[in-house]
């Protein structure tokens, strides 16, 4: 099911200009912009995965991972196709760097479904990128806050002020990526750039619960120098924002050996002269 997307304008011959993120796309006829789910169609921007999801589960908070919210509950994960990122680690390329046909959803459904679990408090936008499932991310977020359950979004960050500014005030928490202080981390691995990651962040953090995820990989972004300025930079914000420290496994074009469990400690120690709260994720028995 196609539906016209938001946030884009149209252009002389045909041309469309999307809005949505920080690559703004200009996409010819018959051509989608970098998220490979927002299609001009005759001069007309459509979203293409509007309702559409290849992952739904009910999970744990702190999988997301969120451990200042709602502890101990649970949250109805979904999650469609597509990506604005390119990155060479991605750990879930078979959703996020492909076309798939997915299962069409009823919001009202999912509301039923979240009311109906033990301990459910609400719905986890999440497993691919969830600002390029804008306009479907928008509507049911509305709805869910109409029937007072949590909206939660796992998000690289990677999306435009104004389209941000639309969706936050249905946004109870979110858990954003920040792989790197360095620019040339994103611009080489991910194929995006810091800035906006870090307007994001930015506004985030004063509108709703926000929580840090930093994947940790070895000669990219492990250095102690770049965790004092991350960690510090946080700390500007608010000290006490959880920052979640998560090893690397290779995955899709990297292979790079996994992070040594050793050096995720050693990053912690750093990033907690600064925050309050470290956590470190993939390692068993390492919290």
């Amino acid at each position: 099911m196609k539906k016209e997307a938001l946030w884009y304008e149209k252009l002389d011959n045909n041309l469309v200009h999307c809005h949505l993120c920080p690559h703004n796309c200009k996409i010819a006829e018959s051509k989608s912009g970098i998220c490979k789910v927002r299609q001009n169609n005759n001069g007309t921007l459509y979203s293409l995965n509007y309702k559409k999801a290849t992952s739904i589960a009910v999970d744990p908070m702190e999988k997301k991972p969120l451990y200042h919210f709602h502890p101990g509950k649970y949250v109805l994960s979904i999650g469609t196709y597509g990506c604005n990122f390119r990155c060479d680690f991605c750990q879930n390329h078979e959703i996020s760097q492909t076309t798939l046909n997915g299962q069409m959803l009823d919001i009202d459904e999912l509301i039923k479904i979240c009311k109906s679990k033990p301990n459910c408090v609400g719905i986890a936008y999440t497993y691919n990128e969830p600002t390029i499932w804008y306009e479907f991310v928008l509507e049911c977020a509305k709805k869910f806050k109409e029937a007072n359950l949590a909206n939660v979004l796992v998000t690289n960050g990677y999306i435009n002020t104004e389209p941000l500014k639309e969706l936050l005030p249905y946004i109870d928490a979110m858990n954003i990526d920040l792989k790197s202080m360095n620019n040339e981390f994103y611009k080489k691995i991910c194929g995006g750039r810091l800035e906006p990651i870090i307007n994001t962040i930015k506004k985030a953090i004063k509108n709703c619960h926000v929580e840090i995820t930093s994947l940790i990989i070895p000669t990219k972004n492990d250095s102690l120098k770049n965790m004092e300025g991350l960690s510090k930079w946080i700390a500007s914000l608010n000290p006490n924002t959880p920052l979640h420290l998560s090893r690397y496994y290779p995955a899709y074009k990297m292979q790079i050996p996994p992070t040594d469990p050793m050096t995720l400690l050693e990053l912690k120690n750093v990033a907690l002269k600064h925050l309050k709260y470290v956590y470190i994720g993939n390692v068993p028995g390492l919290r």
